[in-house]
């Protein structure tokens, strides 16, 4: 299914569409403020190995990330951090930032890294935190490349639909994406490390 959502006023009707076909342990495709991403509620294990499978890849090897809706979220599923990293993200977020850190045991071990790590995504976008406000928890979010050398990341969603439509429930049309990922920081050290340089520039 093809589903056209306004970033600036999306609609509940089918914001709830998308969450219950999460619930039932869908696939989705949808925008963020950087590039279109891959995702699925973060509790259900069958469609986070259906995602690694699309991405070709092993679930437990896979870095992925996942997306909250505010900061309140962190407590729940990263350990505590320092008041540096919070006023980092306080400043940053919502953003094209993904911020590693060490995950709680409330993230799905299927989710966390070898290193029990887990990247924070709050996008700048109305759509994916309107979804996961709706949904309750957070859903987990891969970026969707192209094998295409030049154009690493796929900008348009009717392209997106044409390439995925058999293979996710629902490909979110947001307006064009972005061709640049998120810039990734790694929190869990004694400094922090710019792991990827990407669209996000530090405040």
């Amino acid at each position: 299914m093809l589903l056209k959502i306004y970033p600036e006023n999306p609609s509940q009707r089918q914001i709830r569409t998308v969450v219950e076909c999460l619930m039932d342990g869908g696939v989705i495709i949808y925008p963020t403020d950087t590039v279109y991403g891959l995702g699925c509620d973060i509790f259900k294990s069958k469609a986070v190995e259906r995602i690694a499978q699309i991405k070709g890849i092993k679930a437990d090897k896979a870095n992925f990330s996942f997306i909250c809706n505010d900061l309140s979220q962190l407590s729940d599923y990263s350990r505590p951090i320092s008041n540096e990293v919070f006023k980092l993200m306080r400043k940053n977020l919502p953003g094209p930032f993904t911020f590693i850190l060490n995950a709680s045991s409330n993230v799905p071990k299927l989710i966390q890294s070898k290193k029990k790590t887990v990247g924070i995504r709050i996008p700048d976008n109305n759509i994916p935190l309107e979804i996961v406000r709706e949904l309750g928890n957070p859903i987990m979010s891969t970026s969707i490349r192209d094998e295409d050398e030049i154009i690493e990341y796929t900008t348009d969603p009717e392209l997106i639909y044409e390439k995925y439509k058999n293979i996710v429930d629902i490909v979110i049309d947001g307006g064009y994406g972005d061709n640049e990922a998120s810039t990734i920081i790694d929190c869990t050290g004694s400094e922090l490390l710019i792991v990827r340089e990407g669209k996000g520039i530090l405040l």
